[in-house]
């Protein structure tokens, strides 16, 4: 029988031993000048070094692994309601919970109200303080955007969502560099409760559209900068981007014309996150391809695993 300090002392050097793996395999974010015109740094988030994880012991990793807890958020408005029945049984079973936010009917919202960005910041302030101290990463994107939860918790292994993390696919537009909203966005805990003070602050998160009015993605950016968050753009190891705002048959029909000798790495990221734009339909090919198709007597040995959350019915 293991005595109290012989317990106490195993979970200190299993605590001890998480600690260093996320200090040694904190993966750097790589920054790059834009050239003379830009006076800001761009951002790259990569996946952690596959080496390091390698070298980890299982039981860490499995405890690393069950740490990440993603809540997905499902935002905007669809005509066709197949979508959000598709949206149930396909990828977001793979979250750690999903809700869907139709800004169409949603009681959440004023309903003669067409502003996104009000709604944007109703449905983040409503999702962070009844989830917020339940999951540590916020996971939004469109009902036509299909996600990899798989991949998006790998990319976020060895991050710390205490830190302000805010990444997807990001956009310059003049001296604002923002996540795109077709790509998912992506924020860690204390991102959400930095944004959730600014916008218990009516006015400093108020629109900010002059002239032309402002999207909702580019209205979140100016807001989380008051908060000294900045956007950073996901890549893999070779730089292209994980988290994509086309669908998938686009970005072959694209790697075709213009590569079509390396079609495969000209097309898309084999740690791809996110599509966007596809249809129900597309959705349920997209699952069958990921989780169901399989070649026989290929056995499949990833280093991390993430199981899915308890109770769920995902594939």
């Amino acid at each position: 029988m293991v005595s109290a300090s012989g317990t106490s002392f195993l979970k200190g050097m299993l605590l001890g031993s998480i600690s260093w793996v996320l200090i040694t395999m904190f993966g750097q974010i790589h920054i790059r000048h834009r050239g003379q015109t830009q006076d800001h740094e761009h951002h790259h988030l990569r996946p952690p070094n596959r080496n390091n994880i390698l070298n980890t012991s299982k039981v860490i990793l499995m405890e690393l692994s069950k740490s990440i807890r993603v809540f997905c958020i499902i935002f905007g408005e669809s005509e066709d309601k197949s979508y959000w029945a598709v949206l149930k049984e396909t990828w977001t079973k793979h979250c750690d919970k999903a809700e869907l936010y139709n800004t169409k009917n949603d009681n959440l919202f004023n309903i003669e109200s067409n502003d996104r960005w009000a709604q944007m910041r109703t449905t983040y302030k409503y999702v962070f303080e009844k989830y917020g101290d339940n999951y540590n990463w916020f996971f939004l994107a469109l009902p036509t955007t299909f996600a990899v939860i798989e991949n998006l918790k790998y990319l976020l292994f060895t991050r710390d969502a205490s830190q302000p993390f805010y990444l997807g696919h990001t956009v310059i537009s003049g001296d604002l560099e923002y996540v795109t909203v077709e790509g998912g966005i992506v924020l860690s805990r204390e991102s959400m409760k930095r944004l959730n003070r600014l916008l218990n602050n009516s006015e400093t998160c108020a629109d900010q559209s002059v002239i032309w009015k402002l999207s909702e993605d580019k209205q979140l950016a100016i807001c989380l900068k008051y908060a000294g968050v900045h956007a950073e753009n996901a890549e893999d190891y070779e730089g292209r981007d994980v988290f994509n705002t086309k669908p998938i048959a686009q970005l072959i029909e694209e790697a075709l014309s213009n590569n079509p000798q390396q079609v495969v790495e000209g097309c898309c990221s084999d740690l791809a996150v996110t599509f966007n734009g596809l249809t129900p339909q597309k959705m349920e090919v997209m699952m069958y391809g990921l989780y169901r198709l399989r070649a026989f007597g290929h056995y499949f040995n990833d280093t991390l695993v993430f199981l899915p959350p308890v109770g769920s019915e995902n594939d």
